[in-house]
Parts: C-alpha cells; sequence; structure tokens
C-alpha cells in the first residue's frame, strides 16, 4: 500500500517538505536576513531526525517494491550523515555570516543534499540510487561556488560539476550494462544473476563501471583529480562538509551495491576495490607531504583514509563492513575537530590557509593546540588515540579475509602518512617564532566541537560510546 511506502519514508519527506517550505518563506519574507535562523533550524532538524531515526526503528522495511530500503545498515548511515551535516552546519554560521557568504540558499541545500544522501544509503534499485547520488551532487555543486566573487571558488563549482558529470555517464554507462544483462534495476534481482565464476563478460564490464563512479565520488584514486582543487576553492565550512557527510554516505552506498546486488560475486569485485584502496593510501599518503595549504593537505588526507575504508570493504565480509562502517564514524568525528580548528585560523578576522602560520601556536594557544595535536595523532593513527582502533579494525578485516598483502601496504602507508600531520604538530610546539600571529580570541562554537572531538578521540577508546555494537548490528543487516 502507498501509506505504508510512505510511512517508510517519512524522514525524508519531512527534511523534504521543511527544505521547500523554508525557501519559499525566504523568498516571499526577508531573505538573506533569516539565513542565521535557517542554519540553527536546519542544523536541530537534523539532529532531531538523527534521534527519530537512531531510536525508533528497527527491523528491515522495504518501500515501494524493493526501490528503498530502510534496515540497521541504513539508520546508522543515516545517523552518522545527519550528525555530521548538522556539526558542521552550525560551525559554518559565524564563518559564512561574517564574509556574507549566508545566503538563505546555503542550509537549504546542505538539506537537499542531506535528503539525497539517506536516499542513497537506502536504495535497494539502480534507478534509486541515480535519484539519490544526483540529489544530493546538484546541491553539492552549488555550494562549492557558493563565493560568487572568487575565481578558486567558480573554478571549483565547475571543476567538481564537469568531473561529477563524467562520472555519472560511467555510473549510468554500468547501470545499463547491469541492467541489460541481469534484466532488473533492482539489487536484489541482480544478486540472483551475478554469481561468482559464472558471471557474464556484460555483467563483469557493469561492475567495473559503476564502481568506478562510486570511486569518484570517494575520492578514491584514480578518480580523485577534483578533491585537491574543490577542497582549496570551495568556503573552508563547505570543504568541512565534503569531508564528513557526503563521504560517509557514498562510502555506504558502496557497501550497499557491492553486498546487496552483487553479494554473490565477491571474487570478481574484491581485487579492483583492493586496488583502488591500495591505491587510494599511498597516493594520499605521499602527495600530501608537499603541501602547505592546509585545506589541501585534508583533501590529500581525505583520500588517503578513503583507502583505508575501502579496505574494509574490500575483505568482502560482514566484519569488513562493521570495520568500514566503524571507521568511517571515527573519520568525520576526526574532521569536524579538524576543520573546527582550520575555522579558527584566522589573521586580522581573514582566513589563513598556510601551515607554516601555525609556528609555535602551542605557545600563543596551548589549549587549542593541545586538541589538535590529539586530533592528528587519531588522524595519524597513533595509539591510544581512537583512530589507531579504526585502522587497526580495517587491517584485521582485510587479514581475516585473506587479503594480508593489503594489511601490510595499509600499515606501510599509515607509516608514510603520519609524517605529514606530525609535521604540523611540529610547528605547532617547535617550530620558529613570528611577529605576526594568528587571531586568539573569537570563533563561536567553534572552540566546543574542537574540544568534543579532542575528547572524543580520548575517551572513546573505554567503549567507541556504543558505535561498535550499532556497527556490529548494520552489518549484519547488509551481509547475511
Amino acid at each position: 500500500m502507498i501509506s505504508a511506502d510512505l510511512n517508510v519514508i517519512l524522514p525524508e519527506i519531512l527534511l523534504s517538505a521543511f527544505a521547500l517550505a523554508g525557501l519559499l518563506v525566504a523568498v516571499y519574507t526577508t531573505k538573506d536576513k533569516i539565513g542565521g535562523l535557517l542554519v540553527w533550524a536546519t542544523g536541530a532538524i537534523f539532529v532531531l531526525l538523527a534521534a527519530w531515526i537512531g531510536t525508533t526503528g528497527e527491523g528491515t522495511r522495504v518501500a515501494f517494491n524493493g526501490m528503498f530500503i530502510e534496515d540497521s545498515f541504513a539508520r546508522f548511515a543515516k545517523v552518522t550523515i545527519l550528525l555530521s551535516a548538522a556539526a558542521v552546519l552550525i560551525m559554518s554560521e559565524n564563518y559564512m555570516k561574517t564574509r556574507g557568504l549566508l545566503r538563505f540558499e546555503y542550509p537549504m541545500l546542505i538539506a537537499l543534499a542531506a535528503v539525497g544522501m539517506m536516499m542513497m544509503v537506502s536504495a535497494g534499485d539502480l534507478m534509486a540510487l541515480y535519484m539519490g547520488l544526483e540529489l544530493q551532487s546538484l546541491a553539492l555543486y552549488v555550494v562549492a561556488s557558493l563565493r560568487r566573487d572568487s575565481v578558486k571558488s567558480t573554478e571549483a563549482g565547475l571543476k567538481y560539476f564537469v568531473l561529477g558529470a563524467l562520472s555519472s555517464g560511467l555510473l549510468l554507462y554500468g547501470a545499463s550494462l547491469v541492467y541489460g544483462y541481469a534484466g532488473t534495476t533492482l539489487f536484489s534481482g541482480i544478486i540472483t544473476t551475478a554469481q561468482t565464476g559464472e558471471t557474464s563478460i556484460g555483467l563483469l564490464f557493469g561492475i567495473v563501471f559503476l564502481i568506478a563512479g562510486l570511486a569518484f565520488k570517494v575520492s578514491a584514486v584514480p578518480f580523485h583529480m577534483w578533491t585537491p582543487d574543490v577542497y582549496e576553492g570551495s568556503p573552508t565550512p563547505v570543504t568541512a562538509f565534503f569531508a564528513t557527510a557526503p563521504k560517509v554516505a557514498a562510502m555506504a552506498l558502496f557497501a550497499r551495491v557491492l553486498h546487496d546486488a552483487f553479494g554473490n560475486a565477491v571474487g570478481d569485485w574484491q581485487q579492483i576495490v583492493a586496488l583502488l584502496s591500495v591505491l587510494s593510501m599511498f597516493l594520499g599518503a605521499i602527495a600530501a607531504i608537499g603541501q602547505t595549504n592546509i585545506k589541501r593537505l585534508m583533501a590529500f588526507s581525505s583520500i588517503a583514509h578513503m583507502g583505508y575504508a575501502l579496505m574494509g570493504l574490500a575483505a568482502g565480509t560482514a566484519f569488513g563492513v562493521q570495520a568500514m562502517l566503524v571507521y568511517m564514524a571515527i573519520y568525520v568525528t576526526m574532521n569536524v575537530g579538524t576543520f573546527a580548528f582550520i575555522l579558527l585560523m584566522q589573521k586580522d578576522g581573514a582566513p589563513v590557509a598556510d601551515i607554516g602560520s601555525l609556528n609555535m601556536y602551542a605557545k600563543q594557544n596551548p589549549g587549542r593546540a593541545l586538541a589538535m595535536l590529539v586530533l592528528l595523532f587519531s588522524l595519524a593513527g597513533v595509539p591510544p588515540m581512537l583512530g589507531f582502533f579504526g585502522k587497526f579494525y580495517v587491517l584485521r578485516a582485510a587479514y581475516e579475509a585473506g587479503l594480508a598483502w593489503l594489511a601490510i601496504a595499509g600499515v606501510i602507508a599509515s607509516v608514510i602518512g603520519a609524517y605529514y600531520y606530525l609535521r604540523i604538530v611540529f610547528y605547532m610546539y617547535f617550530g620558529e617564532e613570528q611577529s605576526e600571529q594568528l587571531d586568539r580570541s573569537g570563533g563561536g562554537v567553534l572552540p566546543i566541537f574542537l574540544t568534543a572531538s579532542a575528547l572524543i578521540m580520548v575517551l572513546g577508546i573505554i567503549n567507541m560510546f556504543g558505535v561498535e555494537a550499532a556497527a556490529q548490528a548494520a552489518a549484519g543487516a547488509l551481509v547475511n
């Protein structure tokens, strides 16, 4: 019945209705003057929806003849997406307002992108997958170029759009091949056709093109070329958003497609995902070494971290999916705190991105420097920070799945990658004294997010705040 189907997608309907209502109210009233109010309202809606989805849902519900799946896996991903989106949105309010970028469209576009992401992680059909992916992407193309008077921001939006269109083409071509050889777009129908050792060559090509399209969305090498330029050119809060919620959505969609549609053909896609993982880990680790712009550095860091997450996915097991989900939850928490610190990097009210400006920052602001040190250690995977346990999970998943070579490669890449994180720590504590220092005051809610994120990295080692058990239930719902 249609009413039962609508009940399953109620959170998405409510968020879409809120976004459209917000646009109408703003257009017919004070427009950009209520931008700040809309930011806080959207953030509150995200948190409420996350609480609702996380506490009320149980079991598996299917809507629209299998096109939409609401299970523990989707709920875990949605809660992570909504909470990280809320954090980044609230963090951005002061930055966007002081620079004249807080237009009323901004929080509404973020809300519509969130609807697309929620659709992505619940997709049970190739058409539903594409609909969610494009809704998210179209909103992100716009927010990337929100700073219209900046050449870099405009370039970022254009590059993201052109390369995003290319990835959509690859994805659609792969989807058309899969449909042609499987005779259905439903994942539940495709999985009966795709069997390891029995898969037709046309269907294999379809899988490859689908993986290529999805790899673009997670910034996996060699489909990463847009990431550094888009991260650098976009307004910093938008960069923070790119580095968190969309990455979770894309990685969850990746897992959904591989296990729900091609779960019987693990041997056909495992080596492809493992190769993407190795290339991403090493390129991200090595290319970041020469970066002096902290946003570009975080772009290459993001590429490397997606490589580690793909390692869990390459395992092809329920534990591999659990490891990937735990890793992504830790990753977005680290990134929220790190970008809160980057937003605090200002000199005379103007944003600063050069890591050289952090010389002897610990002497000027020891509290913030200590919080950033904890986050950088966690990003590098230094024990006993929570980031270490995230990496340990995916390494163990790869090893237990018989991919010992991949786990060894991950350890080597992690050691290389530690250099550029520790270099920032060196600047903060042992760099040269400089006459012009960063601003000490201001930041609004940013120091709260920075401190909270750092505390989670330290205190989370006790029981991971229940994330481990939730990820296990989510993985069990996907891989059975």
